[in-house]
Parts: C-alpha cells; structure tokens; sequence
C-alpha cells in the first residue's frame, strides 16, 4: 500500500476525480445525507490517500489551523476497506501530515459518534458534546502530542 501526500493545485484530475467520487459514494449516497461536500478547504488542504493496485483505498484531508476549525484539523475521512487497518493506516498517515506540514501540536475532528471508538484508538479524547452536523450526530475530539 502506498500513502499519497499531495496539495490540491498537485492532484491530477484523475486524483481529483476518484477522491470526490469516494467523497460522494461514502458521505452523500452511502450515508444519506444531502450536503455541500465541495466546500473550497479543499484548495487549502493536503490531500492524503492510500493506493493499492492502482487503487484509492482510502482517503482524508488534513487543514490548517482556522481555516475550518480552531485548531489543525483532519477530515473527510474514509476508509474503503473496513476492518482491515486501512482506517489506522490512513490515521497515522494524517497525524504525520498534520505535525510535518502544520507543525501540529494538537489535531481536532468532528468525529461521527458511531466513529468514536476507531478515533479513540488513534489517540483523540471527545471535548465536547454531541452537537447535529447534517443531521448526523458528532462530537469534537482533539489528539495531542
């Protein structure tokens, strides 16, 4: 599995493509839930993806502080093979961006609830109460180094 790093302005429109078609698959038709997934942070952040046999396995994006949240943040997290460590993987992946690129000493998430456990495990605590993002119940979780 090769981990792929990349700004916006460096995706070819092959990347870009197969990253908002699983951006689309996962958050909008898989989860039900009509929202602007495109949101221009986007253009801001580091897009970082898993490939295996020329494959998108899985995906995330890691932004800067105060661009999206308060703190350096990750999101748009995916993992096409579930339950096979490809979530870790990926997790670790964005961690290390988030402290190489943003020189991270905290990393925040607005974690879906039914995702706490997997964002436990790499780290992050909950900071907050469950609040409705898109009518999907999440809380704010935050890692620290």
């Amino acid at each position: 599995m090769d981990t792929v790093v990349k700004k916006f302005t460096e995706l070819s429109l092959e990347e870009l493509y197969e990253i908002l078609k699983i951006r689309a698959a996962v958050f909008v038709v898989e989860q039900d839930c009509s929202y602007q997934d495109l949101d221009d942070v986007d253009k801001e952040a580091y897009h970082v993806y898993l490939k295996e046999e020329g494959n998108i396995v899985g995906y995330l994006r890691v932004v800067d502080k105060d661009k999206r949240l308060d703190e350096v943040s990750i999101g748009r997290v995916i993992s096409l093979k579930r339950r096979q460590g490809v979530g870790s993987i990926l997790m670790q992946a964005g961690i290390r961006v988030a402290k190489e690129k943003f020189g991270a000493k905290k990393i925040k998430i607005g974690a879906q609830v039914y995702a706490i456990p997997f964002y436990e495990r790499s780290g992050f605590r909950v900071i907050s109460k469950e609040y409705l993002e898109d009518g999907i119940p999440h809380v704010y979780m935050l890692y620290e180094d």
